[in-house]
């Protein structure tokens, strides 16, 4: 799809068209529609991203909540969305050894225990000994500094997304 039909289908077409760039959150697109049309991709994910930014707190941490955590018990049953599967076995996630595996557990057990939503990383450039650095970096700061990197990495991986998906 292009960004020229992105901004002349219908608001109920354009959700549908992207309404799953961020992870099972139509609401963002949905509200994005509004702002049409957009002059670029960049203008676009400005606008979907400025929906979030005005969203209420349990709103952006519904979001949040609703990416899956890397390597987890949603990959292990293959319930990732396909954007999610796509991304992480792009890193290698789908290929751990059964110590990284054991590591990214423990790692995403600690995470959602100290902050209360799962570890978000664009992984896109990212290998596993990358993703486990940061992610062992991560868990060690405090809540607010990792809500306000849950939201730029959702920023980076529904660019990625986007422009994946349209094309100016």
């Amino acid at each position: 799809m292009t960004l020229w039909e992105i901004n002349r289908i219908t608001p109920a077409a354009f959700a549908t068209a992207l309404g799953e760039v961020f992870e099972h959150s139509p609401w963002v697109a949905e509200r994005a529609s509004a702002a049409r049309p957009f002059a670029s991709i960049a203008a676009l994910h400005d606008a979907m991203m400025g929906v979030v930014r005005a969203a209420p707190a349990n709103l952006q941490l519904a979001l949040i909540r609703a990416h899956p955590e890397l390597a987890g018990k949603a990959a292990i049953r293959g319930e990732l969305t396909a954007d999610s599967t796509i991304e992480q076995s792009r890193a290698g996630l789908n290929q751990c050894s059964a110590d990284e595996l054991a590591r990214l557990t423990a790692l995403n057990t600690a995470y959602n225990a100290r902050f209360g939503f799962p570890f978000i990383l664009a992984v896109k450039g990212f290998d596993r000994a990358g993703i486990l650095r940061e992610f062992a970096l991560r868990v060690e700061r405090d809540r607010n500094a990792e809500l306000e990197e849950a939201l730029k990495q959702i920023a980076r991986i529904t660019r990625f997304r986007l422009d994946a998906i349209l094309a100016e």
